[in-house]
């Protein structure tokens, strides 16, 4: 009886502090939500465009919602016109009156000052994600062919070990990053990752080489669609390679 006694009290005093709180309470939770048509709305790739500089976007060849559903409309499109573009502009800005402004992304990358993480995040990111519209496209996935079918299984032993160490690279991948097939100094395939925006064209790469194929590990590349589950983004990933397009990579790598 003495414990229901001592509990009235608190009741009441729980009561009074919400009643005096209530407009309080009511402010902070009253969000006003997106209507059913802005939640569907998507734009259109061509409609982006960046501001003027050295750099432009990478046209996007497919409609935002052509990978589905290994990736959604609305992380292409968000990844597309927001990420990507703000790293586009940032590049231009960053460049703008220096003596990089008018070389090629890959001399940039490959002359950059690593102490300037301004032009080496947003010069990074830039190319990064140009070549990763260009690795994909709907209709795609399968296998590669010809030379670079040859080459994989003459350098990873067969194309399952490459998918194998590539889909283990980016799964263990630490935070946000990329990993990447290049095309090494002497001509030989090997799979690395880099941190952040870094890539293997930068003076700091673990091994350095070619890029041609990339894929983004970064959370907002996968996380609407598939929020903590990385290894399901990576599978869905190799649905969508462009072999066709990273076969025109190579040979144009080996070709230099």
């Amino acid at each position: 009886m003495k414990k229901f006694n001592f509990c009235i009290p608190c009741l009441v005093l729980v009561t009074l502090l919400l009643s005096c709180n209530n407009k309080k309470l009511t402010e902070v939770v009253e969000v006003p939500l997106p209507t059913a048509q802005e939640k569907i709305s998507l734009g259109v790739p061509d409609d982006v465009k960046a501001n003027e500089g050295a750099f432009q976007l990478e046209k996007l060849l497919y409609p935002y919602d052509a990978l589905a559903p290994n990736i959604s409309a609305a992380t292409l499109e968000m990844h597309y016109s927001k990420h990507y573009l703000t790293y586009t502009n940032n590049l231009n800005k960053a460049l703008a009156g220096t003596v990089l402004e008018n070389l090629t992304i890959e001399e940039v990358l490959s002359k950059l000052d690593l102490n300037d993480a301004n032009i080496r995040n947003n010069a990074g990111g830039y190319y990064n994600h140009t070549l990763y519209w260009q690795c994909m496209a709907p209709k795609a996935g399968g296998l590669p062919q010809d030379i670079l079918a040859e080459t994989i299984t003459t350098d990873f032993g067969s194309f399952e070990n490459f998918a194998t160490l590539f889909k283990n690279e980016a799964t263990k991948q630490f935070g946000s990053g990329w990993v990447w097939l290049v095309v090494d100094k002497t001509g030989k395939l090997q799979v690395t990752s880099t941190q952040n925006q870094d890539n293997p064209l930068m003076q700091n790469a673990l091994i350095p080489g070619t890029p041609i194929l990339a894929l983004d590990v970064w959370e907002h590349a996968y996380y609407l669609d598939y929020q903590y589950r990385r290894k399901s983004y990576i599978d869905a990933f190799f649905n969508v390679i462009n072999w066709k397009k990273v076969g025109e990579n190579y040979d144009a790598a080996i070709k230099k």
